[in-house]
Formats: structure tokens, sequence, C-alpha cells
């Protein structure tokens, strides 16, 4: 036969409670507010590695695009200059596909509401996509590395909802956009630095 077990004592009993029940605790001051903020902002890649995978992806496209930043020797521009479009155009290029990635139902809505207004709107985006695509299927090497981009864009909104982290898609857009251009000149930047 056993015996019946006997309870210690409780513990949570023993716990200091507020006085009254409806005093709500103090809050921090502000300067340990915003030390608490900062932390929480610097802890995010940690909770969802996928931004680092982003960031990665973005240093390698930096580092990438330095190294073909040589244009033909066919321009009859100044290679200075000609080097500068290719950069502006290269970034333009990620933060559009950045964007796209980031609020594609906002942007899709948008376009579909477009080409109702008439059959000339329908035609002339529809003409306008046909074209883009084309252009991108006779660059593939262009092509293969905004769907790298685009699907480590898409893994890191992935991994930030898995935390709940859900913010609005214009500001995510632009965060993620200032995310990816700063791994892409960290990229430059170390390209350079290697050639120096």
């Amino acid at each position: 036969m056993t015996r019946p077990l006997r309870s210690g004592p409780n513990l949570v009993k023993s716990l200091p409670v507020a006085r009254s029940p409806g005093m709500a605790p103090k809050p921090l001051p502000l300067p340990l507010r915003l030390l608490k903020a900062l932390l929480n902002f610097i802890m995010v890649p940690l909770r969802a590695p996928l931004l680092l995978l982003l960031l990665a992806v973005s240093v390698y496209l930096g580092m990438h695009w330095s190294r073909l930043d040589t244009p033909a020797g066919s321009m009859r521009w100044s290679l200075s200059y000609a080097r500068q479009i290719y950069w502006s155009l290269e970034c333009f290029q990620a933060v559009l596909v950045v964007v796209v990635c980031t609020m594609p139902d906002l942007l899709m809505r948008q376009l579909t509401a477009l080409m109702a207004t008439s059959r000339v709107m329908t035609l002339v985006l529809t003409l306008l996509l046909v074209t883009i695509a084309a252009l991108y299927l006779l660059r593939l090497s262009v092509l293969a590395d905004m769907v790298i981009l685009a699907t480590s864009v898409l893994l890191a909104r992935l991994d930030l909802t898995r935390i709940r982290i859900v913010p609005p898609p214009l500001p995510t857009a632009i965060a993620l956009s200032a995310y990816v251009m700063l791994g892409v000149w960290l990229g430059r930047l170390w390209h350079l630095s290697a050639q120096a």
C-alpha cells in the first residue's frame, strides 16, 4: 500500500504581488526602452536566419556585378559613364525585384485594375510585359541573378512571418530594398578592395 504524496509549500503564493490588482507595472524609462528596441532589432537576423542568407546573396551579387561592370569595347561613351549607367540599372533592377516580391498582391491588384480600364491599356501592358520577358530571356545570366534574388527575398519574408514580424507592405519593401542595397554595396567595396 502506498502513502499519498504530501504537497510541498506553494511557491506561487509566496511570490510578491502588486498591492492593488488594477495597478499596472511601472513603464521603463525612455533610454531603456530605446536600448531594448535596439537589441530586439539587432536580434532579428539571429531569429530569422534567412535574412543573413539574403545579405549573403546581395553581397555576392555586388561582387558579381563589380566583376562584370566592364562594358563592351563597341560602346562610344566613356568608360566611367558606362559603368555608372550599368550600376544604376543593376541597382534599379534589384530594387524592383525586391518591391515586386515584397508586395505582389498589391501590385497585381493595381495592374489588374489598370488593365480593366480599356482594351488599349490591356494591349499596351501585355506588350510591355512580353517585351520585358523577352529581353530577360535573351540574357539568361541576368534572369538567373534576379531569380536568385527573388527567391532569397521571398524566403526572408517567409522567415519574418514565421517569427511573427509582419509589417505593412510599403515599409517592408523599403527596409528590404535598403538591406539588399547595403549588401550589394558591401560586395562591391569588398571586390574593389580585393583588386587594390
